[in-house]
């Protein structure tokens, strides 16, 4: 007997994706007669045949790779994988001489925007149905779906054409229409006025360019959120869960009329498909499937409850099953005008209920328990399966004790414990984020109680020779589901074995070694950063220089304008700087900078994080420009400018009599201003900004330290903590500085205003 496929060429679309992979493998490792021709697109800065070369680097591959040696696979696949350089949106010619084509190229994504799903799982089987009509090729096509077309619905899903009546082309037009509605709608005034008004509250600190983003934005999120919803609205409308059951039902439709009335088609509907029994390796898997984020949320402790059925079956069947069916119906094309249909799933003849799956889960997780982050044990939660409105009235009420809890550490001034309760917080609304999201898109697929009759499928299998079963069956009655889950699957979901490493590497770790190189920057802020002072204390220093008994009379004043300099300082750092240098007003510059010199400079020096200090001389070492950026006036920031290549600070109007005037000679260099000028900086000499560090402490250094491919964030206030653990950039607390007597009084003459501004020297914890 001939082996299956034997001289075929094979068009096989979705190569790169995770059923393709897995079809690409078994072609080249099994079939060793046939030729394949895969539609791929380029992406960025790699060419389709760069993708494809890389692909075949991939572990799916590994198996095969090693058994017949790497110079024999790059050979077998240089002479038998013609790359076609194209994407289904718009298909380029193809061969006239395919005799089957697997088409597995689809978005598989529950939440998908609706005009993105339509173009990608409607229209791109249109564009492939079109070229291959044009082509002068009749081949054998094999439709890769999947069972869930069938829609809401209980009792059993037959192996044939959907029945329903939607006009596929009407829903499609709709569709791609709905982001140009969307868009338009975003921009009235009464959709953008509210997301201004959250910018403005949340960024200001950062300044006028950063409002403006997060506007922006946030109305970009609207348009998709609204493109979402549409699609699942219209979804659950017509009898679907999700946009992309719904998409893919209307992708048969495609098939059904255009290419199996006067050619040959066959249908193949898996279920839920996961790693792979046997082949190429038991656990092969490459990226998160269906049942994954519910398992990797299950073992880190983020679900504790969940609206899913005990009784109901999670149809699960493993990937080599499903490549295996694939390739049998490639083998078997049906009769013109008599398109067959296969359904490939475990929950008819092997059934694995919702219940016995928490249980393995379970008991997997006890026996090797994930870590959190303080490097304990992650307790699972023993599920009592409660209906779904119960889940989500604990749900929202959670989601509110959040919401507050946050506003109310917000406003708190920034240490060590309100950061660790801003962490707290920022997981909490995470894992409460995802509990959201698995209750929204998977509850169908939990709740479920179709069944899927695979009757064809079963006589498929058996109808392959005895000798052939082993290798290439889908018999689904030999999963072993203990086996499969506890020992093949749940080991190899991504992030678990990574969790599982991070055993013994909690805590803080000491910085990598800095590369050498002198075409990069080191930036560093002042006040917060590397020194524990700011305006408040420079101030009481130069006023105690004088004479405690004028610095006690000054600061009862200073004391007295605190909530109009925090006023300020939340307005805009800008209006803070402006408004307390006018304090400064008559003062005299010469005396000034030798009282600064003499007496003042000691005290700021006593005040340098010692942690700053170690960092600037490691970056020094390296060779790399040290620059100093800072509102401070130049005056007060003398006695550490040695310490740096570039100072960048402010300066103060002085009249005739060489005294101040209290108004500023230029506007201070804050928030976007300073990355304006770093990014000049850069350009105007030859600096490296990906390769640069920066160093700063509040929400206002957030647009500078965007610039830098280094950041790192230091005693952070908030906001800025907030943002940092978004973006995951480092956040690390430097807290020892050299202390003395005068230092000491400073601060707790001033600490009432300190403790209450933004960039106060409170914040810094540091020795009393």
């Amino acid at each position: 007997m001939s082996e299956p496929l034997s001289n075929s060429h094979v068009l096989l679309t979705g190569a790169t994706g995770f059923v393709g992979q897995a079809v690409l493998e078994k072609l080249l490792s099994a079939y060793p007669t046939t030729r394949i021709s895969v539609l791929v697109r380029p992406r960025g800065a790699l060419s389709a045949q760069m993708r494809v070369d890389k692909l075949l680097r991939k572990p799916v591959f590994s198996a095969w790779r090693e058994r017949v040696g790497a110079p024999t696979a790059d050979a077998e696949a240089a002479s038998r994988v013609a790359v076609i350089s194209g994407d289904l949106g718009d298909v380029p010619e193809l061969p006239d001489d395919v005799d089957v084509v697997v088409h597995s190229a689809s978005s598989v994504s529950f939440d998908m925007p609706i005009d993105e799903a339509f173009a990608a799982n409607v229209d791109g089987p249109v564009s492939l149905y079109e070229a291959l009509l044009a082509s002068g090729s009749d081949p054998h096509v094999v439709h890769v779906s999947t069972c869930y077309v069938a829609g809401l619905r209980k009792g059993v899903s037959e192996e044939r054409s959907l029945d329903h009546t939607i006009d596929r082309r009407l829903e499609t037009a709709r569709a791609l229409a709905a982001r140009d509605e969307a868009e338009a709608a975003s921009r009235r005034p009464d959709v953008l006025k509210p997301m201004l008004a959250q910018a403005r509250a949340t960024h200001r600190r950062a300044g006028a360019q950063a409002v403006s983003a997060a506007a922006e934005d946030a109305r970009k999120q609207w348009v998709n959120d609204r493109l979402v919803e549409a699609g699942r609205t219209r979804a659950l409308s017509l009898g679907w869960p999700d946009v992309y059951t719904f998409t893919k039902a209307l992708g048969e439709r495609v098939a059904e009329e255009l290419w199996a009335a006067e050619h040959r088609l066959s249908v193949v509907r898996p279920t839920i498909i996961e790693s792979s029994y046997r082949h190429p390796y038991p656990g092969w898997i490459d990226g998160f499937k269906v049942a994954d984020p519910l398992i990797a949320a299950y073992g880190r402790g983020m679900l504790p409850e969940f609206p899913a059925l005990h009784d109901t079956i999670l149809d699960v069947i493993p990937v080599d099953h499903v490549v295996n069916a694939i390739l049998a119906a490639a083998a078997n094309p049906p009769e013109k005008d008599d398109a067959q249909y296969y359904q490939v799933g475990s929950g008819l003849r092997n059934p694995l209920r919702f219940g016995e799956v928490i249980r393995l889960v379970r008991d997997y997780f006890r026996e090797h328990p994930l870590l959190d982050d303080e490097g304990s044990n992650v307790q699972v939660p023993n599920w009592t399966f409660p209906n779904g409105p119960a889940v989500d009235r604990s749900l929202r009420r959670r989601e509110k004790a959040v919401e507050v809890a946050d506003r109310v550490v917000g406003r708190l001034p920034a240490n060590d414990t309100t950061r660790k309760w801003i962490s707290g917080i920022y997981k909490a609304k995470r894992d409460l984020r995802t509990l959201r999201k698995f209750t929204d898109l998977y509850q169908p697929y939990t709740q479920t109680e179709v069944v899927f009759d695979d009757a064809r499928t079963r006589a498929l299998h058996e109808s392959l020779p005895a000798d052939r079963q082993a290798e290439h069956g889908f018999d689904v009655t030999e999963i072993d589901w203990p086996y499969y889950m506890q020992t093949v699957h749940i080991p190899n979901v991504p992030g678990l074995m990574r969790a599982r490493e991070q055993r013994g590497r909690t805590g803080g770790s000491s910085a990598a070694k800095l590369p050498e190189r002198t075409d990069v920057l080191a930036v560093f802020d002042l006040h917060g950063t590397i020194a524990a002072a700011n305006l408040l204390e420079t101030y009481v220093w130069v006023e105690m220089a004088q004479g405690p008994h004028k610095a006690l009379g000054e600061v009862s004043g200073m004391v007295g304008r605190s909530m109009t300099y925090l006023q300020a300082e939340q307005r805009d750092r800008g209006d803070f700087i402006r408004s307390f240098m006018r304090r400064y007003a008559g003062t005299s510059e010469a005396e000034l900078r030798q009282l600064v010199a003499t007496k003042v400079a000691p005290l700021l020096r006593s005040r340098m994080l010692a942690e700053a200090a170690a960092r600037i001389e490691e970056h020094r070492k390296a060779g790399h420009r040290l620059v100093l950026i800072t509102g401070q006036i130049d005056v007060f920031v003398e006695p550490i400018a040695h310490l740096f290549d570039e100072v960048v600070s402010g300066s103060m109007e002085v009249d005739e009599q060489g005294r101040w005037t209290g108004h500023l000679a230029i506007s201070p260099l804050v928030d976007e201003a300073r990355a304006t000028w770093l990014g000049r900086y850069a350009r105007e000499h030859g600096y490296d900004l990906a390769g640069s560090y920066g160093y700063g402490d509040t929400y206002a250094d957030r647009p500078w330290l965007e610039l830098v491919g280094h950041p790192t964030v230091v005693n952070p206030d908030a906001s800025l903590y907030r943002y940092a653990r978004e973006k995951r950039w480092p956040v690390e607390s430097w807290t020892h500085a050299a202390d003395s007597r005068f230092g000491s009084i400073a601060r707790s003459v001033v600490g009432g205003v300190t403790g209450a501004l933004p960039g106060g020297g409170a914040r810094t914890g540091a020795p009393r």
